[in-house]
């Protein structure tokens, strides 16, 4: 008969959850934006705190600047920068609006002469810029920035004039792909999961899912990496997995997948958590500060991809 009094038995305590472990990753490296946005997420946060924060990144043309994407550095805005504010604003409720408006009025401007974005606007020389983003005197229309602009302004019921070329040329882009790399990838389907005609956008979907998987785009078995080839001009290791292009079920992109390989990249993107909570950044480091900028934003999106498949997060 156990003794009166005895101590207790030692316990192993839980393991911090994901969750909690990247929130002290956030707090101790976040910028002020990536801070409010991971509370609007996971902590109830509002959206008001969200856009006043967005608001230090905006300029008097209505684009946005201030190295908002982290590898674009300097006050000038940028199309990459619109795409980002776009996104922010998108995962808080609040795309629309003068905001907006004026948004639209700056693509305008910048806008090539078949009505699309370049990447990189010459405003930029001069400006510490990342290596692997050439600056241009006369840059080509890139689907790169075009898509995800046109999808989430579409996505939000947006309308303007600048929308009708720029709609055109991502169906142009889009549709004559022959060879790609990921993130010209990713953007095309940031266009098709919200283009309004959906017929269609499915047929592109599903021959861009051929693509991906003729040209071994995504790692299928993450046990493999040695046989899917990294891309041309990305970094060592920079792989990229079926949720990078189904950041969620409901994307045109999961269907390019079966079940078993979803399950595997969702294993693989779980496992990725650091010791120090934040998930890594893949591609090429070329400055401490893009570097430490972009984790939080990395451990942001990990966060809300494993949620939005019901993995537990906590």
């Amino acid at each position: 008969m156990a003794e009166t009094g005895a101590p207790p038995l030692p316990t192993t305590p839980p393991a911090p959850s994901p969750l909690f472990r990247a929130e002290q990753f956030v707090w101790l490296t976040a910028r002020v934006l990536e801070q409010r946005l991971f509370a609007y997420h996971f902590l109830h946060g509002s959206p008001e705190a969200v856009e006043a924060a967005l608001d230090a990144y905006r300029n008097d043309d209505g684009g946005y600047g201030h190295a908002l994407e982290p590898d674009l550095r300097g006050p000038v805005s940028q199309p990459l920068h619109a795409a980002h504010a776009l996104r922010v604003l998108d995962a808080v409720g609040c795309c629309g609006g003068q905001r907006v408006e004026r948004l639209c009025r700056y693509l305008t401007s910048v806008s090539t002469p078949d009505g699309a974005l370049p990447a990189i606007h010459p405003s930029q020389r001069g400006y510490p810029t990342a290596p692997f983003v050439p600056v241009v005197d006369d840059p080509p229309s890139e689907l790169l920035a075009t898509g995800p602009v046109v999808g989430l302004l579409h996505r939000n019921q947006v309308w303007h004039a600048w929308l009708f070329r720029a709609t055109d040329f991502c169906w142009q882009a889009v549709e004559s792909l022959r060879r790609s790399h990921p993130y010209e990838v990713q953007a095309a389907v940031a266009f098709l999961d919200s283009a309004p005609d959906r017929p269609r956008a499915e047929a592109a979907a599903d021959r861009l899912g051929r693509l991906v998987r003729e040209q071994r785009l995504a790692v299928l078995d993450p046990d493999r990496l040695d046989a899917f080839p990294v891309a041309p001009g990305y970094a060592p290791g920079e792989h990229h997995f079926p949720h990078d292009f189904a950041r969620s079920p409901d994307s045109l992109a999961r269907a390019w997948f079966t079940d078993d390989e979803m399950t595997r990249s969702l294993d693989h993107l779980a496992a990725a958590q650091q010791d120090d909570g934040g998930w890594p950044v893949r591609w090429r480091r070329w400055a401490p500060a893009p570097a430490l900028e972009a984790g939080p934003l990395v451990t942001i999106e990990a966060l809300r991809t494993l949620r939005a498949y019901g993995r537990f997060v906590g």
